[in-house]
């Protein structure tokens, strides 16, 4: 969007052509949001990108927090506090906000409070393909999914309502292509919500067991209300006519209305928007009509098992099958072709010739372009200081890295890297490798990774004395969600000058004895200095800073 205070304007009935995750900004504005805080990751950083631009235009306070637990912690504070709050976040980020997410099921909320989270089908820019849902499950709170930017603008006005209704948090699941797809957007008129206080109360907000258990009870009694809503809700909808059934949510409902005018068929929809909790009599009501149903969702079967368990339990059973039948997979992105082939397989019909004859001629057509792979950008200082770990090590070291963009360093020519698996691991693994290797350990990670989530590793570190290299590559901001600030910039998401964190600083304040600062273009001095650094006798930090070009 070249102009994001476009969605700050007060006209409603007026359609703009906005992101998913700017229609997310949208429904924030009109709902009245206080407060705003993310922890940048894709496919969701645009959420948080859009509000830092207009949040002081907006009266709204906006912050990139070091990590999506402290991103979560800072809006349920503001929500107690009685103002309504956001945060956004990818989903592997809340995994890390998880831990507080299942708590604040049982405290429950006082000012409106959503959790907008990303999933990412087929790892687009992620390390797995998680579906978030499952959390709404386990916290025991409300979900809802958006196939579309228009809906993501409407569901985030319902899931304030409905937080506030149930004093509970609700989820928000996104999705890469609900995200990142530009739809017409009808706004709404702009609210104001009024700003409460903190009230005390012990007994509701102070985690012991003796609340705990007390709590945990109020918020079943919670989530029954909250099964009446969803049986109620206008998200939840039956669309078409015919005698075929499906049942789908999120974007798996485009494929489906897709895949149905492809097949020249009818059908008769189960359209589920508010997925926990499942609208179960809505459900059976639909599943009485049909001999057979089809269940259609993306990554994990969670719509299709509770539709299963309603049907066992019916005197005359339809058939339920999906992704438990093999008809569709629970990997990978969901596509039109793929929802047809699944759908023309359970009803007994053939894809048209001529549909089968373009995917062929398609796929011929790119059969012999190469595969072209994200790369690190022409004078990434990453390059040098990978040209220097290799030099010094004589290749010989295990390299331990972590998320960023120096990740790509796993790849030819630069051949860093032996494992990456989550934020800030790259710290403990290395520290465990080191234990049982008599080659060089180097633990790699970036900046904002390191604030992010390597201190406690770090500290953990000095206090077992492991024996390894830990080098931050410190290229100065958030380089591969979009250039956000953090604490080591200098500057906060809403445009003020802050006190900076140094890196090297932290690193010392944890017990390191042995840190030093080097320029990665200053190759001699790089080499020289990994090759000391891997004599020390306990944890070695070196901060290689140069600025992102």
């Amino acid at each position: 969007m070249r102009d994001p205070r476009v969605i700050l304007e007060n006209r409603p009935g007026a359609k703009y052509l906005l992101l998913g995750n700017e229609a997310v900004v949208r429904g924030a504005i009109e709902a009245g949001v206080h407060v705003v805080t993310t922890y940048p990751g894709t496919p969701a950083s645009e959420i948080g990108d859009t509000i830092s631009r207009i949040a002081g235009d907006a009266q709204i306070y906006m912050e990139y927090s070091t990590n999506e637990k402290v991103a979560l912690e800072v809006a349920a504070g503001t929500s107690f506090a009685g103002a309504r709050a956001l945060t956004a976040m990818k989903m592997v980020g809340l995994n890390v906000a998880s831990d507080m997410l299942v708590s604040l099921g049982y405290t429950g909320v006082r000012g409106g409070l959503v959790a907008v989270v990303a999933d990412d089908p087929d790892c687009f820019s992620s390390q797995d393909e998680q579906d978030s849902r499952y959390y709404a499950l386990l916290a025991n709170i409300p979900c809802l999914e958006p196939s579309n930017p228009q809906e993501a603008r409407d569901m985030l006005l319902s899931a304030f309502q409905i937080s506030e209704k149930l004093e509970l948090p609700v989820l928000l699941r996104m999705a890469t292509r609900v995200s990142h797809t530009r739809g017409i957007v009808r706004f709404g008129r702009i609210g104001k919500t009024e700003l409460g206080s903190f009230v005390r109360d012990t007994k509701r907000f102070v985690m012991v067991p003796e609340n705990a258990r007390r709590a945990h009870r109020a918020l079943l009694e919670k989530m029954r209300l909250a099964s009446n809503i969803s049986e109620r809700s206008p998200h939840n909808r039956v669309i078409g006519r015919g005698s075929v059934g499906l049942v789908t949510s999120g974007l798996s409902y485009n494929y489906s209305a897709e895949a149905l005018k492809l097949l020249d068929g009818s059908a008769r929809i189960l359209k589920i928007g508010m997925v926990n909790p499942f609208p179960v009599a809505l459900t059976t009501r639909f599943l009485r009509m049909f001999r057979q149903v089809v269940v259609v969702e993306e990554l994990e079967p969670l719509l299709e098992v509770q539709a299963r368990a309603i049907v066992g339990g019916m005197a005359k059973r339809p058939k339920v099958c999906g992704k438990l039948d093999g008809l569709f997979p629970r990997y990978g992105e969901f596509s039109t072709k793929l929802v047809a082939a699944g759908l023309a397989k359970a009803f007994g019909k053939t894809l048209p010739t001529s549909y089968e004859r373009t995917i062929r001629r398609a796929a011929e057509a790119t059969a012999d372009i190469p595969p072209r792979p994200p790369v690190l950008c022409p004078g990434c200082p990453h390059i040098a200081s990978f040209r220097a770990i290799r030099v010094a090590t004589r290749d010989r070291a295990i390299v331990s890295s972590d998320i960023g963009c120096y990740t790509l360093g796993y790849q030819p020519p630069y051949s860093v890297g032996d494992l990456q698996l989550c934020m800030g691991s790259s710290v403990g693994i290395g520290s465990g490798i080191s234990k049982f290797s008599d080659d060089p350990v180097i633990g790699v990670v970036g900046d904002s990774t390191f604030f992010h989530g390597a201190i406690p590793g770090l500290i953990n570190a000095v206090y077992n004395n492991h024996k390894f290299v830990y080098v931050v590559l410190d290229n100065m901001t958030t380089a591969m969600t979009g250039h956000q600030p953090h604490p080591g910039t200098g500057t906060t998401a809403m445009g003020t000058s802050s006190r900076r964190v140094l890196i090297e600083d932290l690193a010392k304040a944890c017990g390191v004895e042995w840190v030093r600062v080097v320029d990665p273009f200053e190759h001699k001095a790089a080499v020289s200095t990994i090759q000391e650094a891997i004599l020390q006798n306990g944890p070695a930090v070196i901060v290689f800073r140069r600025a992102c070009v």
